[in-house]
């Protein structure tokens, strides 16, 4: 007869084999960061390179004898006289344009999103999608045909004679809701999607009016991605060029502007390290914009999950 091994000698051979199978060897993985390298290099090579060539540019001088030194003078500069007035002016047009392009885009948003017509959602995203990517000159000569001196509703309304003028710092503004507003509805209709019905029921069971819903329940969860939504438009209308230097050229003070005219000869000999300050200046501007958009991007998503 065969023995029956004791309950002890079970275990002792249980965990022997326990530790026989542990000891055999893993699998090494790949870091987790090993597939975002590609991702991390095209970054280094076409932000990170461009970034540092432009800072060492901004310290760089040429003295009259020839000799480069480093110095802060084009820094200095960059934060006086017309230079200044161009990054505030920037900044101005920036801000009032993506206000103006919030307020009106959350009604209109509402409106499409809520809407029963069949079909005029995606009609109004598809839009907005082309809509919000249409600038540069051909949006500047659309609107001087339309709008400007000449234009053909200029004409029509006879619009000249009541002081209009599309080459003035609200008309450039105008233009520049037209491809910002298109962006924030694409912004806004997600935001929406995600207020949920039993919200609003639960309001109305309460007695509270759609203001009054509005105001104290979908207000304050909107809140994060409306100004989410307003840095977005900010930065976007910030770097604009094209549009603006084929309307108003140098008539209106914009730091794009600014730096392109530097950039094609419009400075002082040895001076041309101030138009690398000034984009400088609008990278830092852009990286405040965009740490403050992660945050009320992930403040937003907390909400509406």
């Amino acid at each position: 007869m065969t023995a029956v091994a004791s309950g002890p000698a079970v275990a002792e051979a249980t965990a022997g084999a326990g530790r026989g199978a542990h000891s055999a060897p893993r699998a090494r993985r790949a870091p987790a960061w090993l597939g975002a390298a590609p991702l991390l290099a095209f970054l280094l090579i076409a932000l990170g390179l461009p970034v540092v060539a432009m800072l060492v540019g901004a310290l760089t001088v040429t003295t009259d004898a020839g000799a480069v030194t480093l110095s802060t003078a084009g820094f200095a500069a960059s934060f006086d006289g017309p230079y200044l007035d161009s990054l505030l002016g920037s900044i101005q047009l920036s801000a009032v344009s993506a206000g103006i392009s919030t307020i009106v885009s959350l009604p209109l948003t509402h409106v499409v999103v809520a809407s029963p017509i069949r079909g005029l959602r995606d009609a109004v995203l598809s839009a907005s999608g082309v809509i919000a990517n249409f600038g540069g000159v051909p949006l500047a000569f659309a609107f001087v045909a339309t709008l400007g001196n000449a234009g053909l509703l200029t004409d029509l309304f006879h619009l000249t004679d009541k002081g209009w003028s599309l080459y003035t710092f609200g008309g450039l503004g105008l233009v520049y809701c037209y491809f910002l507003i298109p962006l924030m509805v694409l912004t806004l209709a997600p935001a929406l999607d995600g207020l949920r019905p039993q919200w609003r029921e639960a309001a109305q069971n309460s007695g509270a009016t759609r203001v009054q819903y509005f105001r104290h329940v979908a207000l304050p969860i909107l809140l994060p991605t409306l100004l989410s939504g307003f840095v977005l438009l900010f930065g976007s209308a910030f770097s604009a060029y094209a549009t603006a230097a084929a309307m108003v050229g140098s008539s209106i003070p914009l730091v794009t502007v600014k730096i392109a005219s530097a950039l094609t000869g419009d400075v002082l000999v040895g001076q041309g390290n101030i138009a690398l300050a000034l984009s400088v200046d609008m990278i830092v501007v852009a990286a405040v914009v965009m740490g403050i958009q992660l945050l009320l991007q992930r403040r937003s998503s907390a909400w509406l999950s």
